[in-house]
């Protein structure tokens, strides 16, 4: 099994999840918050992370089509439209897609761990 593509998780979570698949996903273990539109933020851990959005840990039912704020440490918060909710995961499309050097940054700052690195 490759270690960096996530399909892992696709026949346990979110059925069809990212539709938009524009860009590989990478797997990852990264702490977050996460923000529902109008609710408090929530720490989360993001699973897998694209260009076009991410999966994260959510023990909050998020509904599809709601709005959310992810983020990352040392990224601004990142805009996302909720696509699937599932046994305690969430999956959302990014608005706007990430810069592919803010997304590599990303990756090069967590190796899977969850450890945060200054680069």
């Amino acid at each position: 099994m490759n270690t960096t593509s996530t399909e892992w998780n696709t026949d346990t979570y979110g059925q069809g999840a990212f539709e938009d698949r524009c860009a590989p996903r990478q797997r990852v273990h990264i702490p977050a918050s996460l923000r529902p539109s109008g609710e408090r933020a929530f720490n989360t851990v993001v699973v897998d992370l694209a260009l076009a959005g991410f999966c994260a840990n959510s023990i909050h039912r998020l509904h599809p089509g709601n709005r959310c704020w992810l983020t990352l440490p040392g990224v601004e918060a990142l805009l996302a439209n909720v696509v699937w909710w599932e046994s305690g995961r969430v999956g959302c499309a990014f608005d706007r897609l990430l810069s592919p050097i803010v997304h590599d940054n990303i990756l090069v700052r967590f190796r899977g761990d969850g450890v945060f690195r200054n680069v």
